[in-house]
């Protein structure tokens, strides 16, 4: 069960929705207002999780990168196959960052930067809660410590 929803701004809310359909495969679930140039909110899925996004507005503290020059996040998605929805992403017009390549930790992912410069990872990576635990709980019982294990 998904609990933490990240929240985008966008300048154009209402293109940013277009295109994350069209270039990363998100399905609107609906918009409020539900047209015009204005989003107040607006959410997104994309398999069983969702992003929520709406119009940049002076009250919250939120800009878009294409704003600011710069980003303070990166999204990372669970996908099943990275090669075919990097090649969705590309042919929409995505900012490749970094081509599907394997990782050193066992996945397969890509970077990318959306239309207004939001940085997503999508790959095979899916970190989990109760293998972190594990994780733990096996340092403490080997007094060995996850990085020491790593490297």
């Amino acid at each position: 069960m998904q609990t933490i929803f990240p929240i985008l701004r966008y300048n154009d809310a209402r293109g940013a929705i277009r295109w994350l359909c069209e270039a990363f495969g998100f399905v609107e679930m609906f918009s409020v207002p539900a047209s015009g140039p204005y989003v107040r909110h607006a959410r997104l899925k994309l398999g069983a999780n969702l992003i929520m996004l709406g119009s940049v507005r002076p009250d919250d503290g939120i800009a878009s990168p294409k704003s600011l020059g710069s980003a303070t996040q990166m999204l990372a998605v669970y996908v099943e196959d990275p090669d075919a929805h990097f090649e969705r992403a590309r042919d929409a017009g995505a900012k490749i960052l970094a081509p599907p390549n394997d990782t050193d930790f066992g996945s397969r992912e890509y970077h990318v930067l959306d239309l207004e410069g939001h940085p997503w990872t999508f790959g095979t990576f899916q970190p989990s809660v109760e293998d972190d635990e594990k994780e733990e709980g096996a340092s403490q019982l080997t007094g060995r410590g996850k990085q020491e294990r790593l490297n």
